[in-house]
């Protein structure tokens, strides 16, 4: 069992859909959406178990991930 250190806000506005976070996410918590955001991409939507890795953040080039981690 994976230890959550945080969780993530997505930006569905900004994003352009290319899905790089789903192939980077570790815990493999992101699936993209079947509807479309204002600009007309699908987007990663949560599933519960995010450990706040911080790896979609690192490869999204729209900035789209902000990480927030939890103090234990």
């Amino acid at each position: 069992m994976k230890t959550s250190r945080g969780t993530l806000v997505i930006d569905v506005d900004k994003c352009k859909g290319c899905e790089l976070c789903i192939a980077a996410c570790p815990p493999d918590v992101l699936v993209m959406s079947s509807t479309v955001n204002e600009i007309g991409y699908r987007y990663p939507e949560l599933t519960p178990g995010c450990t706040g890795c911080t790896a979609c953040q690192m490869v999204c080039p729209d900035f789209v991930f902000t990480v927030y981690r939890t103090t234990s």
